[in-house]
């Protein structure tokens, strides 16, 4: 955060809450600040509109949990995925990051976030019991854990294998096309083309 007061109070305020942005910095937070001053009044207004829409509109998808502005999402909707496979991820963007290779026509199923005990974060913290009951209740055969290559994803793959295991369901872990230590969402789609083909059983 910055530590220069702006004499203008609501510039100064304008600052300050794209600072809070990620990746934002002090530079970049004033060159958006005088860039939305500089826009037409009406265009401001629609992006203030925007943001609170967004905060009242979107919800989780009561199957998927994954992002929607209705009680069931697009992907879940959709009569042409195969119901037989799930893809377990940690964020709806990695949601996006698979649909962008257009490879993979299975229902997808979002954790939002990893089991880390030092962030305080255990299983009772993210979607896993919602995971556990959705597969109970269909014709699910094989959960393909598609958490980020990292200790806590790891540990979190690891532990949901061993709970679907006594229920007689196929887990498998995405190939290491991921690099360790990155994130899905920034992987091309050829990347996580192979990583999806070249999956192995947990």
């Amino acid at each position: 955060m910055s530590t220069f007061k702006y004499n203008v109070v609501p510039l100064s305020n304008l600052i300050e809450q794209f600072e809070k942005l990620p990746g934002i910095g002090t530079k970049t937070a004033q060159r958006l600040a005088y860039y939305v001053l500089n826009i037409p009044e009406e265009e401001a207004k629609m992006f203030a509109d925007s943001i609170v829409e967004a905060h009242k509109s979107i919800r989780y998808c009561k199957y998927c949990w994954n992002i929607t502005d209705q009680e069931i999402c697009s992907i879940c909707k959709d009569s042409s995925r195969d119901k037989s496979m799930i893809c377990v991820v940690e964020d709806p963007r990695d949601v996006v990051a698979f649909e962008r290779t257009h490879e993979f026509n299975a229902l997808y199923h979002v954790l939002h976030g990893v089991i880390s005990p030092l962030n305080g974060i255990g299983p009772d913290q993210i979607y896993i019991k919602q995971l556990l009951e959705r597969i109970k209740n269909s014709e699910v055969k094989e959960v393909i854990m598609a958490t980020n290559p990292t200790v806590e994803g790891e540990a979190t793959s690891m532990y949901i294998s061993k709970l679907l295991k006594p229920l007689g369901i196929r887990v498998t872990r995405l190939a290491y096309g991921i690099p360790v230590g990155g994130d899905l969402e920034y992987a091309d789609e050829v990347t996580l083309t192979r990583a999806l083909e070249g999956r192995n059983e947990i």
